[in-house]
């Protein structure tokens, strides 16, 4: 690969992931998407970037999970779901005025809606252990 792809590929994964961060407080933006996007992007150009992705705090567990086909926990989607609606809902009523931009919004919405309700649901015995992410076993005393 070469290096100007490389860079471009990094540029273009820390711009997916700024857009993701802003998409978690603007839900007409998308989070899941920019988010993968930058999984894809920091894998092919840098395994350090691709690490600290998949491994930080906020997104890596999300991101993991989604990837690999485990599902998002219902309290993500019940969250999503409820921003999405208030914010379109907002926008539509409020915001919008042309009748194909209510209708536009209206679809994106829906369609944001089947997406998530067709995605598994993460179940508690499905999410990943501390060990496969490479972190040391914690004890619960609970």
């Amino acid at each position: 690969m070469t290096e100007l792809k490389r860079t471009l590929l990094i540029i273009g994964g820390t711009l997916c992931v700024v857009a993701g961060t802003v998409g978690v407080f603007v839900p007409v933006l998308p989070t899941t998407p920019f988010l993968l996007l930058a999984a894809v992007c920091y894998g092919r150009s840098s395994p350090r970037f691709y690490r600290w992705l998949t491994t930080n705090r906020w997104f890596g567990a999300y991101i993991r999970n989604y990837r690999e086909g485990r599902g998002v926990a219902l309290w993500h989607k019940v969250v999503t779901l409820a921003l999405l609606w208030l914010s379109i809902g907002y926008v539509i009523f409020y915001v919008v005025d042309p009748w194909w931009a209510r209708l536009l919004l209206l679809g994106v919405a829906l369609g944001v809606t089947v997406h998530l309700l067709c995605t598994k649901t993460l179940s508690r015995a499905n999410r990943q252990s501390p060990l496969s992410r490479g972190e040391e076993p914690t004890t619960d005393s609970h």
